[in-house]
């Protein structure tokens, strides 16, 4: 029987070829390959007869073979096999190219399972390269799983693999308490992995996928709330209640409305006894700088240091920049720390923060680091928080003993998604746009119309405006043809299509001064057009700019969409964002015509989890979460409430999981987020 920590490669029927490819889907062990859950299944207990087959959807028909056809060769030589079968319906033609076997093995008078996407019309239908099984087969295995695969390791050969490991499953010890197994009647882990992986009915798949999915959420809000460090009881920064006309008073424009309640809230977090902890969520140009900066002014009237995080340089420069104006008159002196900083800068500032001169302390990954000590840090503010993870979050606040905590996100999160990101943070919201903000208008255009769209360029140039072309890859790759990069683009398109204007190119292989000094440019006007990846997501604001051109549009979650259309519009001229893509799917055109119609970030959040998931809906996996195996954070709300208020109170009698029947969670619990990069 293979061992749990045993190597894949040793199971029957796998070997160190085999091996490499299950390396590419993260599979290294036994234990891995078990963990690899199928995707779906095909039922083959419920056919259906060939007149009621759906068109163009994965379905199973049972049919009686009539006749096999010779094979054939045809036109760009390859062989063509052809099967009829049917049953009182009517009549299936069922096709293999360069597959006679597939045909041969078929016996005229039997009848056969048949699995595929069924074509034609109601006169003729037809399966192409079906799957074919006996009746003796159906009975043994009635649901077939239907793994994720990878190229030369397809679901197939995995299930017969997981067939083999499926002896190890007796040796998966139970993390799960009793008391929580018996509550909600949920099957015992090795039970439930078999059940996953090779159920003989439905009802025992859904049972062991209810277990499952409930254990994966359970340990990660575990997880979470243990990372927060959620049972905090006393901060260590006890702030009076502090009157903020002057700071209102010193602005040159009106608050909205949802700005002053947001504040309210914030500050009156900070002055009670526990650490806040609350995330501050705004549409792009809602406005969320200003109620941060409202928050550090409280701070710094009570005498207590505050820290900003940026995701980049450019970010944490221009927040610097904005907190300097709005606070400095004060007397709080703003101190930026970045990792591109030079030696003698660095000291002075690393000084000033130690010292307490340093009021305010704007930086990036480097305020992070051990030798960054602060004289008393009593508010802790993360930024585009969705770029960090858990784990970063919590050294932040760790500088400190139990400091109030503040994340921001200008990416609309669902609350399906905050539940799960935040568990029990407090949320403030501002859905209010400040005033002389106009709504952007959004194209949705082909390739084929890329002159005409420069012809606007052109036309908006000479109007005195800016404009920002954005391309998804830096170099061109061979295995992804069709995808614009923006080295190529910007010599071969951009140049040619604009002569005699000035154009800039940005992108992450460039060096941090390259990068500040052709943002510096655009936003000073010395540059007409700035072609660039998603760097400038977060970049610098530029009100002049008025037209932003996505490139192969199709690549990017709609979130990063919107996030990327968020950049113009920010001054008094009409702005627009042009969608370019290619690409046919109806998919594609029915997302971004969507994106088209509504400029709500939180309609855009809520399609972009349903359609693409919590990891493309942040985009490249910044989210910092822990990779979910078999949850489903649409379908599984209900399941992520209970496990949630579950995880709650058993932390209220084991904060630390630290007694010995924990132990086994615990250890999962690490496993979960050692694999997501928040674990030393």
């Amino acid at each position: 029987m293979p061992a749990l920590d045993s190597q894949v490669q040793y199971l029957k029927g796998v070997g160190p070829a085999f091996a490499k490819k299950f390396e590419r889907l993260g599979i290294v062990t036994v234990r891995d390959l078990l963990r690899h859950y199928p995707r779906r299944y095909i039922d083959y207990t419920q056919p259906y007869t060939v007149a009621s087959a759906p068109f163009d959807v994965d379905c199973c028909v049972k049919a009686e073979v009539l006749q096999r056809e010779p094979s054939r060769r045809i036109a760009g030589g390859r062989m063509l096999s052809k099967v009829l079968a049917a049953d009182a319906t009517g009549v299936l033609a069922l096709s293999w190219f360069n597959a006679a076997y597939a045909a041969d093995n078929l016996v005229p008078g039997q009848s056969y399972y048949f699995e595929g996407r069924v074509a034609g019309n109601m006169a003729r239908r037809e399966m192409l390269h079906p799957l074919v099984r006996t009746e003796a087969q159906v009975a043994a295995t009635p649901l077939v799983p239907v793994y994720g695969a990878t190229e030369g390791l397809p679901s197939g050969r995995i299930a017969r693999c997981v067939l083999g490991a499926l002896e190890a499953a007796e040796e998966i010890a139970e993390p799960l308490p009793a008391p929580l197994l018996h509550k909600y009647r949920m099957p015992p882990k090795s039970q439930a992995v078999r059940g996953i992986h090779a159920p003989k009915t439905v009802e025992e798949a859904a049972a062991a996928r209810r277990r499952l999915i409930f254990e994966e959420l359970y340990i990660l809000q575990l997880g979470i709330f243990l990372l927060r460090g959620h049972n905090r009881a006393t901060t260590c920064a006890p702030m009076r209640p502090v009157d903020l006309a002057p700071f209102w008073r010193s602005l040159p424009y009106q608050p909205t409305g949802a700005q002053r309640r947001a504040t309210d809230e914030i500050t009156a977090d900070l002055f009670t006894t526990t650490p806040m902890n609350r995330l501050l969520q705004g549409d792009v140009g809602s406005g969320k700088t200003l109620v941060a900066a409202a928050a550090i002014w409280v701070a710094s009237q009570n005498g207590w240091q505050s820290a900003l995080l940026a995701p980049t340089e450019l970010l944490a420069r221009q927040h610097a920049a904005t907190m300097a104006d709005r606070l400095e008159p004060f007397g709080v002196n703003v101190t930026l720390l970045t990792g591109g900083m030079k030696a003698a800068e660095r000291r002075v500032a690393l000084a000033a923060i130690a010292d307490g001169r340093a009021g305010l302390v704007v930086g990036t990954h480097a305020v992070l680091t051990e030798r960054v000590v602060f004289a008393n840090l009593g508010l802790a503010i993360v930024d585009e928080q969705h770029r960090f993870g858990v784990r970063q979050r919590g050294l932040l606040a760790g500088k400190a003993k139990s400091p109030h905590l503040l994340v921001m996100s200008a990416t609309p999160i669902p609350r399906t998604l905050g539940l799960l990101m935040y568990g029990d943070l407090d949320i403030s919201v501002l859905d209010e746009l400040p005033p002389g903000r106009k709504p952007i208008k959004t194209w949705y255009v082909t390739g084929k119309k890329r002159r005409d769209m420069y012809g606007f360029i052109e036309k908006q140039i000479a109007a005195g405006h800016q404009i920002y072309i954005v391309c998804p890859a830096i170099e061109e790759n061979e295995l992804d043809a069709g995808i614009q990069a923006v080295k190529t683009y910007y010599e071969e398109t951009a140049c040619p299509l604009l002569p005699g204007r000035r154009v800039g190119l940005l992108h992450g292989k460039r060096k941090p001064k390259e990068k500040e000094a052709v943002m510096a440019a655009f936003k000073a006007g010395e540059l007409d057009v700035l072609v660039s990846t998603t760097v400038i997501e977060v970049g610098v604001d530029v009100p002049n700019a008025t037209v932003m051109v996505i490139e192969n549009a199709e690549r990017f979650g709609l979130s990063a969409l919107h996030q990327l259309r968020g950049r113009v519009g920010r001054g008094a001229a009409d702005s627009c964002c042009i969608l370019v893509s290619d690409h046919d799917s109806e998919a594609v055109r029915e997302r971004l015509s969507f994106l088209c119609h509504t400029t709500d970030g939180f309609a855009v959040a809520r399609y972009d989890l349903e359609h693409r998931g919590p990891g493309d809906f942040f985009g490249e996996a910044q989210h910092g979460l822990p990779t979910l195996q078999i949850a489903d954070l649409v379908q599984d709300t209900r399941t992520l409430t209970v496990a949630q208020t579950e995880a709650k109170a058993l932390l209220a009698e084991d904060p630390a999981l630290a007694k010995p029947e924990n132990k086994l969670l615990a250890d999962e619990v690490e496993r979960l987020f050692a694999a997501a990069g928040n674990l030393n």
